[in-house]
């Protein structure tokens, strides 16, 4: 993608017009020109009234087509990213003219350069017929040129945590996946280490062990430090990397195992936005920790009943297999509670139960303060991602205590199993400010719209990014 300005003389041959269009046929302003040369009356045969999600292509004397996309009744960041999510895909040639960054508003290139390569995403790797969307190259009126290439590496990390949801099974194995996290990591100038499963067992990392027993694929722990000249601050993250989960004994239905690759989005998410960090040249120390290991069954998998020890924090009697997320983040959280760092965030798929409570659409934010809450909010809106405050209900505490440990990790209870699952976590995360992001609903979107493509979605990529740059400019 590149900019232009609006006075240059725009190269319009073969290239394909992008335009926006405010709920009403209003023009959105900088597309007034190319909605003057169009036929109102074909618009309204077609039904098209700059509705949200509406598109159409017209012919044009000048360019391959002009394709008009609606942004609803008011422009916003939002309208804008997802409009041009929309107009990405229905071009039809290599390149393409958009308009849409002269709306006037914060943040409009971003939201150009981010919906047009997010909304152009296409996971392809297994795909043996049919073609890749035509748009290779995308000029922005108007743009600016600091915005446009920070908002290409935002859209680039969240495209890489994408492909790895996407990816089967079969292909991201716990090494798999830590080959290629260090293969795009060094490509950042990110220090990568990653243990075996010796090293993992020398350690002690007993949840991780715990989880992985049951599988012929063994665990990795991989760990990624971004430390930055003059950095003001240390933020550290840790993603639950559950290669593919069955349920383990507590064996899941075939239906709700049929998505089950995506159980290591979390990983994904932090591994892809320390990368981010890193190639933005943010001044904040970022350490990320990613275990790694399928939930599987098999002769030597945990019990129900069984008792692990993580490497810090209190023993856990298992009475749940499926509920083994927290027990590979008990390990990732111990782990990161020793670099002392200013702020921590888990990121994870965790509970159907807040898929319940918020939906596919919204993620969930359990913190230590209301500070870490409005820091990660504040992010959130930054980034145009939709997460929602939880409480930390320390009444419900006392549900996962255990008769023959110091803990269980599930309750006895069958409500409030998203609380349940972050107080849990609590116990882990060590005494500074800390937040943990449930993400089970927004990992996937069930619909091709806007900025989102139908799979993995890379949520959480920006907002982490957007934390390490407050953190970055703020401590």
């Amino acid at each position: 993608m590149r900019s232009s300005s609006v006075e240059s003389q725009v190269d319009l041959g073969g290239a394909t017009l992008i335009a926006g269009v405010l709920e009403g046929l209003d023009p959105l302003p900088g597309s007034e020109a190319a909605l003057a040369v169009v036929d109102g009356a074909v618009l309204e045969a077609a039904g098209f009234e700059g509705k949200t999600g509406q598109t159409i292509t017209l012919p044009h004397e000048e360019a391959a087509a002009v394709v008009l996309v609606g942004v609803g009744s008011e422009v916003s960041f939002e309208s804008l990213k997802n409009a041009s999510g929309d107009a990405v895909r229905a071009v039809k040639t290599e390149r393409g003219v958009t308009l849409l960054a002269a709306a006037g508003i914060d943040g409009a290139t971003r939201a150009v350069v981010e919906g047009s390569l997010l909304g152009g995403y296409e996971y392809r790797s297994y795909k043996t017929e049919g073609e890749p969307l035509a748009l290779t190259d995308i000029e922005v009126v108007d743009g600016d040129d600091d915005e446009l290439a920070a908002a290409q590496i935002m859209a680039d990390v969240t495209a890489m945590a994408r492909d790895w949801v996407n990816t089967p099974a079969n292909d991201l194995s716990p090494q798999q996946f830590a080959d290629q996290i260090a293969a795009n990591a060094g490509e950042a100038a990110v220090e990568v280490e990653i243990w075996d499963r010796d090293r993992i067992e020398s350690e002690s990392l007993g949840g991780l062990l715990g989880v992985a027993a049951g599988s012929d694929r063994d665990p990795r722990l991989v760990t990624l430090r971004y430390r930055p000249e003059h950095a003001f601050a240390h933020l550290a993250l840790v993603g639950k990397g559950i290669t593919f989960d069955s349920g383990g004994l507590s064996l899941k239905t075939a239906q709700f195992m049929e998505e089950m690759k995506d159980d290591m989005s979390g990983a994904a998410a932090v591994v892809a936005a320390t990368i981010g960090a890193a190639r933005l040249g943010l001044s904040v120390s970022v350490t990320a920790i990613a275990p790694l290991t399928d939930n599987a069954v098999g002769g030597d998998a945990t019990r129900p009943g069984d008792v692990l020890r993580p490497v810090r924090g209190p023993t856990i009697e298992v009475l749940n297999t499926d509920a083994e997320g927290r027990l590979i983040l008990a390990d990732g959280l111990g782990l990161a509670s020793r670099y002392e760092p200013d702020l921590t965030i888990d990121v994870a798929t965790l509970t159907g139960a807040a898929v319940v409570a918020l939906g596919k659409q919204i993620s969930a934010v359990f913190a230590s303060d209301t500070d870490v809450t409005d820091r990660i909010l504040e992010a959130a809106a930054r980034a145009g991602e939709e997460f929602w405050p939880m409480p930390l209900f320390k009444g419900y505490r006392k549900s996962i205590d255990s008769n023959i440990a110091d803990i269980k990790n599930v309750s006895d209870s069958r409500y409030g199993g998203a609380i349940v699952a972050a107080l849990f976590l609590a116990e882990y995360a060590g005494e500074g400010p800390w937040a943990h992001l449930d993400i089970a609903g927004p990992a996937r979107s069930l619909e091709t719209t806007g900025e989102l493509v139908k799979g993995g979605s890379g949520v959480s990529v920006r907002t982490l990014i957007e934390v390490a740059r407050g953190m970055a400019e703020t401590g």
